[in-house]
């Protein structure tokens, strides 16, 4: 089967944003390539695998989205670049922005990015092993089995290995966790394998409710359900952790609604946040929360908070 393959360089700043469009118009895969993702590994001594020829000196962010060729796919194209344009009116940094698109066969898209996904240690003892390597495990190593499929997820961008860490150093056994825009599943099954007693994982994307599924599967998790949810729209009760990591619009649209929807004292983690907005966020989040600690790796934070 022939894709058309949408291409954009832009900022990490509009990377979220241009990937929930490619999203939403319908995309069958996005795969994105952080050059500073590949340079952080890179320093990682304990992990040698990395190709020089993936590193390259640019900060800009490759978005490729992978679209089946039909009647309105060239329709479809155009307002997804209106769209991507669209963003300044957000004073949302684009960048030296470029869109170019091509046709590529099934295994070329669906395959060529698993070179740049091995295994990652995350914090102290969380290990994310793809489903397609090998991994000689240590005594105190949790394995976390992923295959990102077509959703965003993998554990080596910033936003997500801060949530983990957190995850690691805050939740405490039988614990009850909401994770909102789960993605892949990644924090949920951490979550899980950390000892919470219940894990319920949301996201609004189809496509990401049916890889987080697959994945919860993978690891062998009962204790984790997933479903469709635009926030907490279809969430009942109330955790003991919630962990966001989306953008920072929907954190603070979002975050009374999370107040509401954690227990006395219960920890909020949110991520997906550029630097930039640190402080729109740590504003509206200050007015729910104690801000127990904030994390920062590349352009990206992740906040730590306390229901007051």
């Amino acid at each position: 089967m022939k894709w058309l393959e949408v291409k954009v360089t832009t900022t990490i700043e509009a990377e979220e944003a241009v990937t929930n469009i490619m999203h939403e118009a319908g995309a069958g895969g996005v795969v994105i390539n952080d050059p500073n993702d590949i340079k952080m590994l890179n320093g990682e001594s304990e992990w040698d695998y990395i190709d020089s020829k993936m590193i390259d000196d640019s900060n800009k962010v490759v978005i490729s989205a992978y679209f089946p060729i039909l009647l309105d796919t060239i329709d479809k194209v155009g307002l997804i670049r209106d769209r991507i344009v669209g963003l300044k009116e957000f004073n949302l940094d684009i960048g030296e922005f470029t869109f170019e698109t091509s046709e590529v066969d099934d295994n070329d898209w669906a395959n060529s990015w698993k070179k740049y996904f091995k295994p990652i240690r995350i914090g102290k003892r969380i290990v994310i092993k793809p489903s397609w390597e090998n991994y000689n495990p240590m005594k105190e190593d949790i394995i976390v089995e992923l295959d990102p499929g077509m959703a965003f997820g993998t554990g080596t961008h910033e936003t997500t290995k801060l949530c983990i860490e957190y995850l690691e150093e805050n939740l405490k056994p039988g614990d009850t966790v909401f994770d909102i825009g789960c993605g892949s599943g990644i924090l949920s099954i951490v979550s899980s394998k950390l000892g919470a007693k219940n894990v319920y994982a949301v996201d609004i994307d189809d496509v990401a409710v049916k890889v987080a599924s697959l994945n919860v599967k993978l690891n062998n998790v009962s204790n984790v359900e997933v479903f469709k949810s635009d926030i907490l729209n279809n969430l009942t009760g109330k955790a003991d952790i919630i962990v966001a990591n989306i953008i920072a619009d929907i954190i603070i649209k979002a975050t009374n609604d999370i107040f509401e929807h954690l227990v006395d004292k219960g920890i909020f983690i949110s991520s997906g946040i550029i630097k930039d907005r640190k402080d729109d966020v740590l504003l509206t989040i200050n007015k729910y929360f104690d801000i127990l600690d904030i994390k920062e790796d590349g352009e990206w934070i992740a906040i730590l908070s306390r229901k007051k």
